[in-house]
């Protein structure tokens, strides 16, 4: 049984999914997995205490997703964790340098710059807002393939450390590799998939400003919105990549096997295949 651990220190969008992501349908037989959170607290404190937990359970891989990987909460974790092959999924604020460190002391990393920064400013967000903000950020990166990338990427992971041979992934994700992992059919499909991910990256750069630069209440809360807006437009375009998939018959799905291994189909009544 292949032990698999996530540490989540705030929130992503994509932390909602990532440990669901490896076993949709629970029926997988040959991982265990074990999920640790202080919900949405990211500080040093948290990261140490979560980190300890996690190697107290021992795990042969850990997954840290948070905003911001280079803030002290998920730097304190990753440092905790060292000696344990360990990926960190994380948003665009990530630069260079920091991603260039993590490699150099055997870190995996992910960066999703198209998993938006939510305007959490408490002269816009309350907690409905939150939750429908996630809700449509968590459409485009289903629908157009950012989730199916870190899947894959830890599926891949855990296979090469399973075998002895750890390989982590080193990615910054763009909007179009994306799109390329959901294998779409129709090219206008494809097109609109990777126009909504440029628009959940626009929606972080609109709400870094309500989160980080205005200062009056007028302009945090126009911003913040303005912010959310943009990541709704992009859940309603997304949808539109996802229906003309399905008016061909040619969603691209890639169910787990129990064994772990991923199976392919695209018409809607035929049987999942071995790749």
């Amino acid at each position: 049984m292949f032990k698999i651990g996530f540490i989540k220190l705030g929130n992503i969008a994509s932390s909602l999914v990532v440990d669901l992501a490896l076993d949709e349908i629970a029926e997988r037989t040959e991982i265990e997995s074990k999920v640790v959170s202080h919900g949405p607290k990211m500080s040093r404190s948290e990261g140490e205490r979560l980190a300890e937990e996690m190697r107290a359970w021992g795990p042969q891989l850990a997954v840290v997703v948070s905003p911001n990987a280079a803030t002290p909460g998920p730097t304190a974790a990753r440092n905790m964790l060292k000696g344990i092959p360990l990926i960190v999924v994380s948003d665009g604020p990530t630069k260079k340098e920091a991603r260039d460190a993590m490699e150099a002391e055997g870190f995996g990393y992910i960066i999703l710059p198209m998993d938006p920064l939510i305007g959490a400013k408490r002269e816009f967000l309350d907690p409905a807002e939150m939750a429908i903000f996630n809700a449509d950020a968590l459409k485009v990166l289903s629908i157009c393939g950012a989730v199916r990338l870190v899947q894959e990427e830890i599926d891949r992971a855990i296979a090469s450390v399973a075998a002895g041979s750890p390989q982590l992934p080193h990615m910054l994700a763009t909007p179009e590799l994306c799109a390329e992992r959901m294998e779409f059919a129709n090219p206008y499909a494809r097109a609109k998939a990777i126009a909504a991910l440029y628009m959940a990256q626009t929606a972080a750069s609109i709400d870094a400003q309500a989160c980080f630069r205005l200062k009056e209440l007028e302009a945090i809360a126009l911003a913040a919105a303005a912010g959310h807006e943009v990541i709704r437009a992009a859940a309603r375009l997304a949808d539109e990549a996802r229906e003309l998939e399905k008016s061909g018959d040619a969603v691209s799905r890639k169910p787990h096997a129990r064994s772990g291994d991923l199976l392919v189909k695209r018409k809607l009544l035929e049987k999942p295949a071995k790749i």
